[in-house]
């Protein structure tokens, strides 16, 4: 039966003709007192409408190139772990560059491939069904490049160049995967920035969270831009490191915005999954994700002001970096995070989207927190963008086990799929706080082995337990797969 609508947009909450209807529990915060009459302004509701059957098969269809990523990436991963563990490493096969060859492939698959992924199921989610097929192309090409670059680590790998952001390997085979795969993340932009559903006149919960997903597409345009841009502007003659450390540093600082921007609204998401009440407006919600956005234009603008390769064009895109993010996340994290305190009696379907979002803020909090120590070059760096990139991760992976059952798949939940997202993160955590502390004694960063110079117990301590957090993370990780996977059957 249909209900008439309120001027609020929702039904009535119960009640009969003429008679009082039921208090309503989310309009707690927003009451106004009139000469004794109380006027009821609900709290938004912060989730999306799944849209129809042309847009749920797009997502499926990224969700699966994700999952294929992750698995990849653990499997380098433990490569890496075991590469770096003291004692363990001696093992490993001498002579051959096994240890920066397996972190090109794990970092290209579990930052580039998998957080792109997730983002084109969001944004197909977000999308109207018009252009399918070019989203459809824009699938082929990047499972085609991911594909390409993976089997390029065995298929005469060439060099391993450990620059920022996205590490390469000097193949052909591992470029022509690479090309592929940035064609097909091209279109995929293109199109979700020509089918992006409208926002509307009035703003609602569910307005802002599209506004934060057309954000990120934005944002992940102007990544494509200052690619491009750098590929005019950088001198070929350059030696491989240089060359490619200049090449994408535009291009990944954009790139923060646009995963910082997925997880914020992932954040909401499931916040509101697990019945929590965000006291922020809609409009104050859609001004945070605007201030993340006019940071990321900081980007076109250092490309104007100065020369790719000067040192005051690597200083913008590190300060639009470090304050232009906080302003969105900071006031976003404080509000999720008082909202949740009051969450209490969770159903089982969202008990796993609780440990997620908990998880997720932690991890994304204690990278932030170590970037604040940052001196020289040393392992403390990657402790950093481990913590913020793993929380990203973490919300990612809580939006997928909350979108499942709505894609046409069962809900994961029960002891696996909560303890999931807190095995990943402890593992983490544990990685992080062993890369800190060796950090403190000067280990240098993309190194392994013999090339570590572990002189001291306090070395050897703080990366061996770098080596245990990281095997329980790769865990961790294994589990998420091992949840979804479970989950990939049909309703009856």
């Amino acid at each position: 039966m249909n209900h008439p609508r309120s001027a609020f947009g929702a039904p009535p909450q119960g009640g009969t003709a003429g008679g009082p209807a039921k208090p309503d529990p989310r309009r707690s915060l927003g009451d106004l007192r009139v000469r004794g009459l109380v006027v009821a302004r609900p709290l938004a509701d912060y989730s999306l409408p799944i849209a129809g059957q042309v847009q749920c098969a797009l997502a499926r269809g990224w969700l699966g190139l994700g999952l294929v990523a992750l698995i990849g990436s653990g499997l380098f991963s433990l490569l890496l772990v075991l590469a770096r563990t003291p004692g363990v490493n001696a093992w490993l096969p001498a002579g051959v560059d096994f240890f920066r060859i397996a972190l090109v492939i794990h970092v290209d698959l579990s930052v580039l491939v998998w957080f792109s992924a997730i983002a084109g199921m969001l944004w197909s989610l977000n999308t109207s069904a018009r252009g399918a097929a070019w989203s459809w192309t824009a699938l082929g090409l990047c499972a085609a490049g991911a594909l390409l670059m993976s089997v390029a680590a065995f298929v005469g790998p060439g060099a391993p160049v450990m620059a920022n952001y996205i590490p390469v390997l000097t193949s052909p085979l591992f470029h022509a995967g690479l090309a592929v795969f940035g064609a097909g993340a091209t279109l995929q932009v293109l199109r979700s920035l020509w089918a992006a559903e409208r926002i509307g006149p009035v703003v609602s919960g569910a307005g802002a969270l599209r506004f934060g997903l057309n954000a990120s597409v934005v944002s992940a345009a102007v990544a494509l831009l200052a690619l491009g841009w750098s590929l005019v502007q950088v001198p070929m003659a350059l030696d491989g490191k240089a060359y490619y450390e200049i090449l994408f540093w535009g291009v990944g600082h954009a790139l923060q915005f646009t995963w910082t921007l997925v997880m914020l609204v992932g954040w909401l998401w499931l916040a509101e999954a697990c019945g929590a009440r965000i006291a922020l407006s809609p409009r104050v919600v859609l001004l945070l994700f605007a201030l993340a956005l006019a940071s990321v234009f900081i980007t076109p603008y250092a490309y104007l002001a100065h020369d790719v390769a000067t040192v005051e064009h690597r200083a913008l895109h590190t300060w639009a970096m470090r304050f232009g993010g906080g302003l969105a996340i900071f006031p976003l994290a404080l509000a999720v995070g008082l909202a949740m305190m009051s969450v209490r009696d969770l159903a089982p379907s969202a008990r796993p989207l609780r440990a997620a979002l908990w998880s997720s803020m932690a991890l994304f909090a204690a990278g932030g927190v170590i970037g604040l120590f940052i001196g020289g070059s040393n392992v403390t760096i990657p402790a950093h963008y481990h913590g913020c990139i793993v929380g990203v991760t973490l919300a990612l992976m809580g939006l997928v086990v909350h979108l499942l059952p709505q894609l046409g798949f069962r809900a994961p939940q029960g002891r696996l799929a909560v303890a999931q997202p807190i095995l990943y993160a402890a593992g983490q955590l544990m990685h992080i706080v062993g890369l800190v502390w060796s950090g403190g004694y000067g280990v240098q960063r993309k190194v392994a082995g013999s090339e570590q110079v572990l002189r001291s117990s306090g070395e050897i301590a703080g990366m061996g337990l770098m080596g245990l957090g990281g095997l329980v993370a790769i865990a961790g990780g294994l589990l998420f797969v091992v949840v979804v996977l479970r989950a990939l059957r049909p309703h009856r």
